[in-house]
């Protein structure tokens, strides 16, 4: 987070408004609703995990064992039956 100069970046009238309620310390801005990412959104980890439970849960579609998907995916047994028997 960068911090940047109100007098640079707003309006003088608004900057005169603010000062009302706030002088000489910092305030943070949140970004407005809606425009944030969800997390894994911008690395594109989201996309990556849904896809390895995509293929977990294939597989244990077609037969493979909780126990081997464990093994082959690295997660524990719990991690694998909640991937397996969810809703999605």
């Amino acid at each position: 987070m960068d911090y940047k100069s109100a007098e640079k970046l707003l309006p003088k009238a608004l900057m005169d408004e603010v000062q009302k309620y706030i002088q000489g310390e910092y305030i943070y801005i949140p970004k407005a609703d809606g425009t944030r990412k969800k997390w894994g959104e911008k690395s594109g980890a989201r996309k990556e995990l849904a896809l390895r439970n995509e293929t977990i849960r294939a597989s244990f579609k077609d037969g493979e064992t909780i126990e081997s998907l464990s093994k082959k995916f690295y997660l524990s047994i719990n991690s694998i039956k909640m991937i397996v028997y969810s809703k999605k």
